[in-house]
């Protein structure tokens, strides 16, 4: 029986602070010290991961120079072949790596860990879990995590690999991602009074919100469609919609593609892109709902957030938004691709005060007996004990 800690790495890029990254930070600090050794491994120490973890007193190392494999969509067709020829050069120093820092198990949290570490871990004789939090169509977790991973954790029954090379049912469990619990919540109204004073507005503006990584699978553009089409209908409701969040490195620029549909929809002045904040409790405090209207979404990490808040959420039927939403109980669900479909339920919200408070009061509760860190941190542990057993 393994009586020392079990030595687990954890690579990123460090280029970014999605909620993966605040996820897997939240588990790696909250592991126990006489189970599990940690070892965080960043390929960019300057970068905004660093930071976030400095902020936290989280110790990391740099990791060995190596080209990090990416999504075709961002690399170049022409500079393919190169990627190719420099990743395969680096294999062995991330192998080396490996060995000496003693690795038994490296645990994977995105695409481009995922696709950069899986054969060199094998090759240095550790095991891989591939914790996916994405598409159930991805290429990667259909064709590469069946072959290399030793174990599979998707954050949602919607996101377990859905066309598999090989069967995985032996290998994948579902863990939802870990969530603090908030010791105490902000003062809404000082909150958003805040944000209106910071953005030079009158004292009754009130804001909707979209939080997470500005990419087109979390639709921010639809966002800014759903804000215009409520303005529409209501338009003396001094309402406001607040982007939190940034485009992903190396991603197309979002941001200015937000500004632009702003713009062209003549609502300039309503749409506010307030970048990446943290702590965002005040912020995720300040708005009257958090409007989900992402697609495939595996499992939205700010949605849960939310609830833990007291915010109330509309979402998209889709994805796994499902999992955490009962339309009408503890949200709303609404159609896909539709900013008609957004604009009822959150006029119920603003327009009715003992509504927001029913749906705010039901969505905490059962955030609260529902999401938690140490089922998280346990199963995580298991899965990491029965993999070294198997070894």
């Amino acid at each position: 029986m393994n009586t020392k800690p079990i030595v687990v790495a954890f690579p990123f890029i460090g280029d970014e602070v999605g909620g993966s990254h605040i996820s897997a930070v939240n588990l790696i600090s909250r592991l126990d010290p006489a189970k599990v050794r940690p070892i965080i491994v960043l390929h960019q120490a300057d970068g905004v991961l660093s930071t976030y973890l400095a902020e936290r007193g989280i110790p990391y190392v740099v990791g060995p120079a190596t080209k990090i494999l990416a999504p075709a969509h961002r690399v170049q067709t022409d500079n393919r072949l190169l990627a190719a020829i420099g990743y395969i050069a680096s294999l062995p120093r991330l192998v080396r790596f490996l060995r000496s820092q003693l690795v038994e198990i490296v645990h994977t949290n995105d695409g481009r860990m995922h696709a950069t570490w899986a054969l060199p871990t094998r090759l240095a004789g550790a095991r891989l879990l591939w914790h996916h939090r994405g598409d159930p169509e991805a290429r990667g977790a259909n064709f590469l995590a069946p072959l290399l991973a030793n174990h599979i954790v998707t954050v949602s029954k919607f996101a377990r690999p859905c066309r598999p090379i090989f069967p995985i049912e032996r290998k994948v469990t579902v863990l939802h991602s870990p969530f603090d619990h908030p010791s105490s919540l902000p003062d809404r109204d000082a909150c958003r009074l805040a944000i209106a004073c910071e953005l030079g507005l009158e004292k009754n503006t009130r804001f909707v919100g979209y939080f997470g990584v500005l990419v087109e699978r979390k639709r921010p553009l639809l966002f800014v469609d759903i804000v215009a089409a409520y303005l529409k209908r209501h338009p003396t409701e001094p309402l406001h919609g607040l982007l939190f969040g940034l485009p992903e490195p190396g991603g197309p620029r979002l941001d200015e593609a937000v500004a632009a549909r702003a713009k062209q929809l003549g609502i300039s002045d309503r749409i506010h892109l307030m970048g990446f904040r943290s702590p965002i409790a005040p912020y995720m405090c300040a708005v009257v709902g958090l409007l989900v209207p992402a697609v495939s979404e595996p499992f939205g990490r700010t949605l849960i957030e939310a609830m833990l808040l007291g915010t109330p959420v509309i979402a998209t039927d889709h994805g796994g938004n499902p999992e955490a939403i009962t339309d009408g109980e503890n949200g709303y669900l609404v159609r896909p691709e539709d900013p008609e479909a957004f604009v009822e339920p959150l006029y119920r919200l603003l327009a009715e005060d003992a509504e927001w408070q029913r749906i705010s009061q039901v969505a905490r509760s059962q955030a609260l007996d529902h999401y938690g860190v140490n089922a998280h941190i346990n199963g995580v542990t298991d899965i990491y004990s029965r993999m070294v057993r198997q070894s």
